[in-house]
Formats: structure tokens, sequence, C-alpha cells
């Protein structure tokens, strides 16, 4: 018996969960659906993920540009995945920029509250404005940490 209590701890433990467990309904849009009608999307909650581009303190909240990426099952970004297009995390208040670096990854809790134009060196583009409930800044390197996932079972499998 305490052999089998170890073994399913042993399990449990290297699943991988996702990091935003208490979340309402998503909905299932990406930061290139908001650029096509960003109307019809403001209000829908969502978890995005992606790359720091570069984060911009304003007065009254700070702005963290992102370059989307998929996200898998544990809610992390797919860095060798198709870009999903950009986006801005908007934060109240005062964010420490150290804490933001570009290059690392995130994922994001929010809800979309519209679209700003904007510029992607000399092409104008339309930016998805997200405003953050939870962000999730991963580790360098988070993707080389997972964990494989292992299936118990019994059962017949016919080809």
């Amino acid at each position: 018996m305490a052999c089998l209590l170890a073994a399913t701890g042993l399990l449990l433990g290297a699943c991988a969960t996702p990091v935003f467990k208490d979340v309402g309904t998503l909905a299932p849009i990406l930061p290139s659906d908001v650029q096509q009608s960003a109307g019809r999307h403001v209000g829908s909650e969502v978890i995005w993920g992606g790359r720091i581009i570069g984060v911009a303190n304003r007065e009254q909240s700070t702005e963290v540009e992102v370059i989307g990426y998929a996200l898998d099952r544990d809610q992390q970004p797919m860095p060798d995945a198709p870009t999903v297009g950009r986006f801005i995390i908007i934060l109240p208040g005062f964010v420490e920029p150290f804490d933001y670096p570009a290059g690392r990854h995130l994922s994001v809790h929010g809800r979309v509250s519209g679209a700003r134009p904007g510029q992607v060196e000399e092409h104008a583009y339309l930016y998805p404005l997200l405003m953050a409930s939870e962000v999730n800044v991963w580790p360098w390197g988070f993707m080389f940490d997972k964990k494989p996932r292992i299936n118990v079972g019994v059962g017949v499998i016919i080809r």
C-alpha cells in the first residue's frame, strides 16, 4: 500500500498544471482576431502568451508589448510555433522594467479592452489591448524544463 501511495504521489508531482486555475469562461480568440474586429471582442476574457518586446511606463499605467504565441495545455507560450500577432498588456501603476525584460516569455490572464494603432518599424499596426488580471513571467529556458506526461491505465489498443 505504501508503494502504491508513493508511486501515485510521484506521478501526480510530475504532471504540470495550468498557471491560471480559477478563470471564468475564456473566449477562444487570438490577438489577430481582435485586430480584425476589435469592438466585437471588447470585454472578452482571454489567456494569451508570448515574448516580451518592451516595457513603457506611462503616467497611470505600464504597457508591455508582446509578440504572441499559441499556448500549450499548461498555458505556456510555444515559441517554436508561428506567431499569433502582437498585443499590449496594460498593468496598473508603475512596473519595474527589470521584472519584464525583453526576450522573456509570459502568460497573461485578462480582458480585451480594444485596440490602438501603432507602428512596427515602418509598418502601421493595430495593437490589441489587454487589461491584465494576472501575469506570469516564465524563467529563462522554461521550455526545456518540461516534464514528460505519464499516463497509466489498463486497456486494449485495436489498430
